[in-house]
């Protein structure tokens, strides 16, 4: 006769090749502390509702979190044959307490639990990378405070385009970030109801009180059916998808970084805190945590894309598929918080060379556009200008020479509306700062870019 909690029914013990490949708790065991947390609810509600007494319920609640601080401890054995968390942790409670630890699942299937457990899992992850988030918006809102002035290539196509402050340029990630905080937040407000009744799939019948162990599980909304709320892994897909686009942000400023970092760039020195070197070339240094964190950005789309295909097929309801999100969604949250946190500690190490980057600002012909609306403003239509500017461009490129080192008679042989006041549109001081528009590159509208974000002073609570 099998020994398995669920074993009534066998007349068979478990193969123990099946019992080995249906076994989840290598990896849901780090789910220990948020299983307990809902039986202990569970358990509380039973005995209010009178299910189970008083009496019994605060013996496998004393029960449950003596396992748990054993368990916190490393004082707990972890079996394979146990198969999950949930069967380890009600297995040891009879052991603990006897036939009265049996009286926990009153009410209850692993299907609601693992639901359970999985949204206050990534509830908590939420609310930590949250967090981490915050601290890595602060971090590049001081760098851009502290590089106001300084000029740097913006660039399109990977060509040079047009001068933008470099505060500028550390705003926009500002703003990649703050978006992705907001998706997290919006995120969190559907991680963050509770599945708990809803049993195999159809509720129970007994008469339990929702509402109460929502209370003491801090979750603000319930599951509006039981169906759904079992077979649901929308949150952790959103999770995934949030996860994803994060990285997505970080490997995009990691690749600039990668990019700025080279000798034929120069624009920026990682600290030598945060690269490697070669084993063989003794002069090398190597952006290895930039380059990491671009690398990690696929293992969390890798993630997404397993949820999503994990889901696409499943009938309603609960399957054992299920089981495998855990893995994605623990990989997930764990290389979301431990590459914010690595580029965060690196960038406040990075030193920018302001100088290479305003004289690079300069090349490329990157004031041309300000010469055609130099045109476009004296009343010359701008797809006239747009194509005089570049003829004469053309005519530099062929002389050798740049905008600014062409004469008065040169300017007037392309258009007579050229005036002397001509060589301080060319500068790329006026081409940063003519553009004092919101949401501009100048140094006032940068300015006022700060004022609003610190203004606005964004908790990390949700």
């Amino acid at each position: 006769m099998s020994k398995k909690l669920w074993g009534g029914r066998f007349l068979k013990q478990t193969d123990k090749e099946v019992e080995s490949f249906t076994a989840s708790i290598h990896f849901d065991k780090r789910l220990f502390r948020y299983d307990i947390e809902g039986s202990v609810a569970h358990a509380m509600m039973l005995a209010k509702q009178g299910i189970i007494s008083k009496r019994e319920g605060k013996i496998i609640v004393a029960a449950l979190k003596d396992i748990r601080k054993d368990m916190e401890r490393g004082d707990f054995s972890f079996q394979e044959g146990d198969e999950d968390i949930h069967m380890v942790v009600e297995k040891a409670l009879i052991a603990k307490i006897g036939d009265v630890g049996g009286k926990l699942h009153t009410a209850r299937s692993r299907n609601d639990q693992v639901a359970l457990d999985m949204r206050l899992y990534l509830r908590e992850e939420v609310t930590e990378i949250l967090k981490i988030l915050a601290e890595l918006k602060s971090s590049f809102l001081k760098i851009a405070k502290r590089e106001i002035g300084t000029i740097m290539p913006g660039y399109t196509h990977m060509q040079k385009a047009q001068p933008v402050l470099l505060s500028h340029y550390l705003l926009a990630y500002w703003e990649m970030f703050d978006r992705d905080e907001s998706r997290l937040r919006d995120c969190y407000k559907r991680v963050n109801v509770m599945p708990l009744g809803s049993a195999a799939l159809g509720g129970t019948g007994l008469p339990i009180d929702r509402e109460y162990a929502a209370e003491l599980l801090k979750f603000p909304a319930l599951s509006h059916n039981s169906m759904d709320a079992v077979s649901d892994r929308d949150f952790t897909i959103e999770f995934a998808c949030c996860s994803a686009m994060i990285m997505m942000h970080l490997s995009r400023f990691s690749e600039d970084i990668i990019t700025w970092s080279t000798e034929e760039f120069g624009f920026a020195e990682i600290s030598d805190a945060f690269t490697t070197g070669s084993s063989i070339m003794p002069q090398k240094k190597n952006p290895d945590v930039a380059e990491l964190i671009r690398g990690k950005t696929a293992r969390v789309y890798g993630n997404l894309m397993t949820l999503l295909t994990l889901m696409k097929g499943l009938p309603m309801t609960y399957n054992r598929d299920l089981q495998e999100d855990k893995i994605p969604c623990f990989d997930a949250a764990d290389t979301v918080k431990s590459c914010l946190k690595i580029l965060n500690a690196m960038i406040q190490h990075v030193k920018f060379n302001r100088k290479k980057m305003l004289n690079d600002a300069g090349g490329g012909f990157s004031t041309a556009t300000d010469l055609a609306e130099y045109l476009a403003g004296k009343g010359v239509p701008f797809r006239e200008a747009h194509g005089i500017v570049g003829r004469l461009v053309a005519y530099c490129l062929s002389k050798k020479e740049t905008l600014p080192d062409l004469t008065m008679e040169e300017f007037h042989f392309f258009h007579n509306c050229f005036g002397e006041d001509v060589y301080g549109y060319l500068t790329v001081e006026n081409a940063v700062n003519i553009r004092n528009i919101p949401g501009g590159t100048s140094e006032k509208a940068v300015r006022q870019r700060i004022a609003e974000i610190e203004g606005k002073g964004k908790s990390c609570d949700v």
